[in-house]
């Protein structure tokens, strides 16, 4: 839970868009943090993201004013939408799409207690496998901010691991995730129902079913990592 003053208000204002606050922490005296605002060093960070599919229509509005063809368009609008919030209460926005990548995966960790799947997505106590992280808030002031709650790892009592037994090309496995085998099976007409329908094995994941992102919100994901 985010103790800082103004998360109240910056909660308010990301609900406007379908996204939460997702944790934060204070960088650790000595660490490498990145730059915030006036490119001193941050001293806090604030992670915004999403769960289940609530951005969805604000974002879907959002494309329907834009020109056609546009590139990276949730990246886009979820740079817009969280930079206007960062200027608003004096931070500096950063994607995980930023080149240098940032640690956003190990950022999350730290922020929320969380843990990797067997897909490489962090599992969530309450979302499962339904949730993202959009962007985060960099502050160069340290910020009250409470550790997380640890719960129970969900994938460490799952017996059966069916995430890993439905994918017809099997991309996942020990060695990492085929990104090549599963590219091209998306593409190839037996690769219907994961265009259509999203990862067999993601939709196989027994838990935060309420939160599943809906069909077309998988298929948008699917044909952008396929290229299609």
């Amino acid at each position: 839970m985010i103790l800082a003053r103004g998360s109240a208000e910056i909660a308010a204002a990301l609900a406007g868009d379908g996204l939460i606050l997702r944790g934060g922490f204070i960088f650790a005296e000595g660490e490498a943090a990145p730059a915030g605002i006036s490119g001193a060093q941050a001293r806090s960070v604030l992670l915004v993201g999403q769960a289940g599919a609530a951005p969805w229509p604000h974002f879907q509005r959002w494309l329907e004013r834009q020109a056609s063809g546009i590139a990276n368009p949730l990246d886009t609008w979820s740079r817009q939408v969280i930079g206007a919030l960062a200027d608003q209460f004096g931070a500096r926005a950063v994607s995980p799409s930023d080149r240098p990548y940032l640690p956003f995966q190990q950022w999350a960790m730290r922020a929320e207690g969380l843990k990797p799947s067997p897909l490489g997505i962090l599992m969530h106590p309450e979302y499962g496998l339904w949730h993202a992280y959009r962007g985060a808030l960099l502050f160069e002031d340290e910020l009250a901010i409470a550790d997380p709650y640890v719960a129970v790892h969900l994938c460490d009592t799952c017996i059966d691991k069916p995430c890993l037994k439905a994918c017809p090309v099997d991309a996942y496995s020990e060695q990492g995730f085929g990104h090549e085998a599963c590219r091209g099976h998306v593409r190839r007409p037996r690769g219907g129902p994961c265009r259509t329908g999203g990862c067999l094995d993601r939709n196989a994941c027994p838990y935060g079913t309420e939160y599943r992102y809906p069909p077309e919100v998988q298929a948008f994901h699917m044909a952008a990592f396929a290229r299609l």
